[in-house]
């Protein structure tokens, strides 16, 4: 699958679950939801993958994971906030550095329209 067709089938699948669901829920609910969504599409995921930090030769766990890793290509970030802030942001590139991933979808299940809630970054 490309990119593009990839991040299609997530957000499709993100506002399926938005739709049933509506805002105010805890993000473990959102994820689980779309986690069920995008296996049942076929696509692989991962859940709560983890992310060690390099240092010249040291490599260090420090405890970062990604929400999901849809196909080995697409970092997903779930938040149920009031609005995305630039640590919002900041977070998900830096698991695109991390991850050496492309593309990015953050999504804020918190908002009425799950179209207000959505930031696709391009690393």
């Amino acid at each position: 699958m490309e990119l593009n067709d990839i991040t299609h089938e997530i957000l499709d699948s993100a506002y399926k679950v938005h739709s049933a669901l509506g805002p105010g829920l805890l993000e473990s609910t959102y994820q689980a939801c779309l986690v069920y969504e995008l296996r049942g599409k076929g696509l692989h995921v991962e859940v709560e993958k983890g992310l060690p930090l390099m240092y010249e030769d040291m490599k260090l766990e420090c405890g970062y994971r990604m929400d999901l890793l849809v196909e080995n290509r697409v970092v997903v970030e779930l938040k149920c906030v009031e609005a995305f802030r630039d640590v919002h942001t900041a977070q998900l590139l830096t698991y695109l550095k991390l991850s050496g991933c492309k593309v990015g979808l953050l999504l804020n299940f918190y908002t009425n329209s799950l179209k207000d809630g959505i930031k696709r970054l391009i690393l």
